[in-house]
């Protein structure tokens, strides 16, 4: 059985993920195989939350960079929408004017967002957007419903350098929790969200290799270093998978 190999480029090849697992149903020859079992949902959501997690940083990889913008628009109580669906149109309300200021400057816009109603009512929208130059002027111009806070994408608490952070926290949901100081978990913050970007951002396709045999250890390609590395087992087909970014230590950006 073959071993798949994805490899994806981002910014010019300053950054490379690859992705590893066995394609088919049946082992190598030595190649150990953990019992196949039927995945629990909660395997399934979990595997749906990282497949949102790598789609969301794939984006942020491809079209944003370090000065564009991470903004929260906040409700004043009174302001509050009644569901989802209010909360949905505000923001299409809001972005079909910010795109019409961006046409103006022949600039194509493109956004990540997610609308989070917390555990106590308050809501409030995480919003990426590419910068303009005079972007963060113009979402306080257009959201009519409360504050506004906004920072370079760089200077946010959740930023890494390959957005691993980022885009974890962009698409957190009523089920995500987070780590408390002394390494337990607490409660899940929000309630209610929903995750979307815009229509013009397709992810990069991926180039793929078939191999005859799984590499115990990983090394870095000449001229990069190994960022982050995660190993696991499938639930589903019980062999191992295998993630890897690498970065070019003399990146241009």
């Amino acid at each position: 059985m073959a071993i798949k190999k994805k490899t994806y480029s981002f910014r010019g090849g300053d950054i490379i993920d690859t992705e590893e697992y066995h394609d088919g149903k049946y082992g190598a020859p030595g190649e150990k195989r953990i019992k196949r079992k039927k995945a629990t949902p909660e395997e399934m959501e979990r595997v749906n939350k990282r497949n949102k997690e790598k789609r969301c940083r794939q984006r942020m990889l491809t079209y944003f960079r370090e000065g564009d913008l991470f903004a929260t628009l906040t409700y004043k109580v009174e302001e509050r929408p009644p569901d989802m669906a209010s909360a949905k149109k505000d923001f299409s309300k809001f972005i079909r004017k910010i795109r019409t200021e961006y046409k103006k400057r022949d600039v194509e816009l493109y956004w990540i967002r997610n609308i989070e109603m917390g555990t106590r009512g308050a809501w409030h929208i995480h919003l990426i957007v590419n910068n303009t130059g005079d972007t963060a002027s113009l979402i306080q111009k257009v959201w009519e419903h409360g504050g506004v806070y906004i920072e370079s994408i760089k200077d946010s608490k959740s930023y890494d350098e390959d957005f691993t952070k980022l885009s974890s926290y962009m698409t957190k949901d009523g089920k995500t929790t987070e780590t408390k100081k002394d390494g337990t978990e607490g409660k899940p913050r929000v309630k209610e969200s929903n995750y979307s970007t815009s229509r013009n951002m397709p992810l990069p396709e991926a180039r793929v290799k078939k191999m005859t045999r799984w590499k115990k250890k990983v090394k870095p390609r000449d001229g990069y270093y190994i960022a982050h590395m995660h190993e696991g087992i499938n639930p589903a087909t019980g062999y191992r998978f295998r993630r890897v970014t690498q970065i070019r230590l003399n990146r241009r950006i």
